[in-house]
């Protein structure tokens, strides 16, 4: 084996050299090989710098290669750089106070911060909240400084608030579920896609330590049978749905773990005096291998989720300790998700699918309820 040679040829010397001496202009002030600020070639002012966008070397300088390298990759992150959409965020409970904190704050380098927070909108008069003022949901529906917003409302409203700023002509951050019934999410996402607009439902169950570490475990075993099991506190299903779209983080789980499920039987218990309810669901995979869910719930009630996965290699029934994310905290994930959109960065297979496992699992849960109701 030859050994590796440290010392540079006489081409590459040349190209170094040429290309700390001289700076790549562009149309733009897109400056390479040099300082950031594109001061021109040679400490020459911009206004002496070709209008074209063409680098200052000879041809078949070996400097020329370097340039046109270094002026590809800057110009587009310039490019993604200067591209701002003006958020508005709809609601002030836990997911929207989250938001705010993550819009004002976002991580360095990431595409959240081609984000800017503009304004919130809220039912109670709070005036202004962390220094970000509040206004009317009219103003946000008509502003041109707003381009997106972020629907982390009751769930009973997300279905008119979606469509009120799709009709606007803005893109839609919503926290999951995206409706509470099949035809409304299709009839959304329909919708958006007349408008040509972004809509990005919220799945941060996905986007966990604990999750990823258990769809490890998972990937590759054959499963036998498995039950998940949710417990938590009381919800109003006037305001947050029936439990089986409250509950749909589970079901995303169990699809993203084991695929597509067709649900062949559900039950739901409930007693209305002690607020307590408790959903069973049966399902099966493509398989045919059996699943169980089982949402609980009821004032105080512990909020935990168990599991029992049963594979023909063995028995998993602990969740697997779960690492701390490197890309940040859930929320702050899904946000770096939405804004990669906007920016045009997902490709196109994969908005597909994202968008079938949500509508698949939004008729899951319809499935579930009318499985109860009979």
């Amino acid at each position: 084996m030859k050994p590796i040679s440290n010392q540079k040829s006489p081409a590459t010397i040349k190209a170094v050299s040429l290309s700390r001496r001289r700076t790549c202009v562009r149309r733009g002030g897109v400056l390479m090989g040099g300082d950031a600020r594109c001061r021109g070639w040679a400490g020459l002012p911009r206004s002496r710098a070709p209008a074209s966008p063409q680098c200052w070397t000879a041809p078949g300088d070996p400097a020329a290669v370097l340039c046109s390298f270094f002026c590809s990759i800057t110009e587009a992150k310039n490019r993604n750089s200067s591209t701002m959409f003006g958020v508005v965020v709809v609601g002030i409970g836990i997911a929207g106070s989250v938001r705010i904190r993550d819009l004002l704050s976002p991580l360095q380098s990431t595409p959240s911060e081609s984000l800017k927070l503009q304004s919130f909108v809220s039912r109670r008069d709070l005036g202004q909240y962390n220094g970000v003022k509040q206004i009317s949901l009219e103003e946000a529906l008509k502003s041109n400084e707003i381009d997106a917003a972020f629907i982390c409302t009751e769930n009973q409203n997300h279905e008119p608030s979606i469509r009120r700023f799709l009709e606007a002509g803005k893109h839609v951050l919503v926290e999951y579920p995206v409706a509470l019934s099949a035809q409304t999410a299709h009839e959304l996402w329909q919708l958006a896609e007349q408008k040509g607009k972004v809509l990005h439902v919220e799945h941060i169950e996905l986007l966990t330590g604990e999750f990823n570490q258990l769809k490890k475990e998972v990937d590759g075993k054959e499963l036998v049978e498995g039950v998940l099991h949710f417990t938590g506190g009381a919800l109003d299903e006037q305001r947050f749905g029936f439990p089986s779209f409250s509950g749909i983080a589970r079901i995303t789980w169990l699809v993203d773990l084991f695929g597509n499920l067709t649900v062949t039987s559900a039950s739901k218990e409930e007693n209305e005096e002690e607020k307590y309810s408790k959903l069973t669901a049966h399902f099966t995979t493509a398989d045919n291998r059996p699943l169980t869910w089982i949402e609980e719930r009821a004032p105080g009630m512990k909020r935990e989720k168990k599991i029992k996965f049963t594979f023909k290699c063995g028995v998993l029934d602990t969740l697997p300790p779960a690492p701390r994310a490197a890309l940040g905290p859930p929320f702050m994930q899904d946000q770096n998700l939405f804004a990669q959109k906007l920016l045009g960065q997902v490709p196109k297979e994969e908005l597909a699918a994202e968008k079938m496992r949500i509508l698949h699992c939004i008729e899951l849960a319809e499935r579930i309820k009318k499985c109860c109701q009979q």
